[in-house]
């Protein structure tokens, strides 16, 4: 199945870049893309166990699901996983 998820905090192709690297590594996804201009990750998934992982890895790195809390705390890790993304 191919879905779409709106998130926040994406700002840049530093962030792209770690977006894309944490949810490759996941089992049952595949065809990663993001979309900076329109705030969203496109990608492949095979079951709602993967769908709940790709949700849970952008939460843990900072870019929660539009409507989703957004806490000062996770816009921190944004800007930190965008550096990171940034330097890779």
């Amino acid at each position: 199945m191919t879905t779409t998820l709106y998130i926040q905090n994406l700002k840049c192709n530093g962030c792209a870049n770690t977006i894309t690297n944490k949810l490759s590594v996941l089992t049952n996804i595949s065809a990663i893309k993001v979309d900076v201009e329109s705030d969203s990750v496109t990608f492949d998934y095979e079951d709602t166990i993967a769908l709940q992982s790709v949700k849970e890895t952008l939460i843990s790195n900072g870019y929660p699901e539009e409507g989703e809390k957004n806490s000062l705390g996770t816009k921190a890790k944004s800007f930190v996983s965008c550096a990171i993304g940034k330097m890779n």
